[in-house]
């Protein structure tokens, strides 16, 4: 079995190495960088000159680019050369209804696609201990569990296809709200006095304690705002929940103040900083 992967960014290139270090199968790449093709070569990866060449070679084909745009761009070619029992597997986070929709075109070829987001960020994605959420056939992702196993250790199968990526959505969005819920009450204690990291302390003794003031608050403290999710790729999750929300005739309050900070700090420029650099939107 011959596994293809398209897309070696800051979270592609991590999970790559996984399966070229894990597996003993041939794994072919490809990136519109050729550079990052090279380095994965170092490491024993055959390099594609093309999407169609991987889809050509690849009985795998493994996907994870930023949007949904890319994703479809992407499927554009690799539909040309799809053929009976192959197996997509996308692993971006995009419109539930564009991922469902190549599903439909992949069926038509006589093969298969799974949706399959992560959750965490580059660390985890280096150490193989991503969380992922899989949407499809169940017999195709048992077919290929051992694959997502290279990539990640809690692994769950949540149903028919876009399933996985409306699970990302609702597990990104609620992410979104318990951030801003930190960086409000971090600026309200600020305001009235109190230390952040005396204000960290308190909040452990509590019911409130949670993994981002945990995980977050002293990057707030020391306005350290490297990027381990970045604030336009929470940008675009929140609204692509919002999508969801309207096309359900749902509306949430919390939703829409979410993407309201987050379209704040596009527009100041905050896009390639860590999510929690939004406080300083709360903070003015």
């Amino acid at each position: 079995m011959k596994i293809g992967f398209i897309g070696l960014g800051l979270m592609g290139e991590p999970m790559s190495s996984n399966i070229i270090k894990k597996l003993e199968n041939e794994v072919l790449v490809f990136d519109i960088d050729s550079e990052k093709v090279k380095k994965m070569e170092t490491l024993g990866a055959t390099g594609a000159t093309s999407i169609k060449e991987i889809g050509e070679k690849a009985d795998v084909v493994i996907s994870m680019v930023p949007k949904s745009e890319h994703v479809q761009s992407v499927y554009k070619q690799l539909l040309e050369v799809a053929r009976e029992n192959q197996i997509f597997i996308d692993m971006s986070t995009i419109d539930p209804k564009v991922s469902m929709n190549l599903a439909k075109q992949i069926k038509e070829k006589g093969a298969t696609m799974l949706d399959a987001p992560v959750v965490k960020s580059v660390p985890a994605a280096v150490a193989g201990v991503l969380g992922i959420y899989v949407g499809g056939e169940e017999e195709t992702y048992k077919s290929v569990k051992f694959i997502l196993e290279c990539m990640g250790n809690n692994i769950i199968h949540l149903g028919n296809n876009g399933s996985g990526l409306v699970m990302k959505l609702c597990h990104n969005t609620l992410v979104s709200q318990i951030q801003n819920g930190v960086n409000e009450m971090i600026t309200l204690s600020q305001k009235n006095g109190i230390p952040t990291e005396d204000f960290i302390k308190a909040i452990s003794y509590g019911g409130g304690q949670n993994f981002y003031l945990d995980g977050k608050g002293k990057a707030i403290m020391d306005n350290n705002f490297a990027t381990a999710f970045s604030v336009e790729n929470m940008h675009k999750d929140v609204h692509l929940t919002g999508k969801l929300l309207d096309e359900l005739g749902l509306n949430f309050p919390g939703v829409r103040i979410v993407q309201g900070v987050y379209d704040e700090a596009i527009n100041r420029g905050y896009g390639k900083e860590d999510f929690c650099a939004t406080i300083k939107v709360v903070r003015d």
